[in-house]
């Protein structure tokens, strides 16, 4: 089965939305590797129709420009996209279809095709509800050290837990955190009480 993973930049506030407007003096090798590694390796790509759009008006131009992100751009042009939306968006990105019919079950039917990783950016919502399901492999977070203030955040008051594993991080020289979870199958339990014995326990091992 293909693994379906998703990268976000993200505030230290939780705000998904808009990234340009605050992580670019952030932006460094450390996180181009980063973000070229999640989303440059696959070759498939899954957007919302805000994130497609944000694409497909910058990213051929970027291929065509010869400057240092073209061999990146290329590769996106080259993936095949995946345009998740309720409306008909105009697909002018080539290899851009859209997913017909229920999200859900058009992404279980991506994921049991032949092929390698499918690759998310940014699409909050479309995360969300993949994350909700069971879906989504790995939620790779650029956590930026800054608190915006405003916009749409990762996770609203859906009133879901969703319980999450840490894999793997690392401290950029920014200050950006590179996390990435997965889903924890095996949470944690337990409670106030529990916790009191935690504490007595390691005052009592010092």
């Amino acid at each position: 089965m293909r693994k379906i993973t998703a990268g976000l930049f993200i505030a230290l506030d939780g705000v998904a939305e808009a990234p340009e407007e605050w992580h670019f003096p952030y932006y460094d090798e450390k996180m181009g590797a980063a973000v070229d590694a999640q989303l440059g390796a696959a070759d498939t790509l899954l957007f919302g129709r805000k994130t497609y759009e944000a694409f497909a008006d910058a990213w051929p131009e970027r291929e065509t420009a010869e400057e240092g992100d073209a061999q990146f751009a290329k590769k996106l042009g080259d993936a095949r996209k995946i345009v998740v939306s309720d409306q008909q968006p105009e697909l002018t990105w080539r290899n851009s279809e859209l997913l017909e019919g229920d999200l859900v079950e058009g992404v279980t039917a991506l994921k049991n095709e032949p092929g390698g990783d499918i690759a998310m950016s940014g699409s909050v919502s479309v995360v969300r509800q993949l994350l909700e399901v069971g879906l989504l492999d790995e939620l790779h977070l650029l956590v930026h050290p800054v608190a915006v203030g405003k916009g749409m955040r990762l996770f609203d008051d859906s009133g879901t837990t969703l319980p999450l594993e840490l894999l793997r991080s690392e401290t950029f020289e920014t200050g950006v955190l590179s996390l990435v979870y997965g889903p924890d199958d095996s949470p944690p339990e337990g409670g106030y009480e529990e916790a009191i014995q935690a504490v007595a326990q390691a005052a009592a091992d010092q």
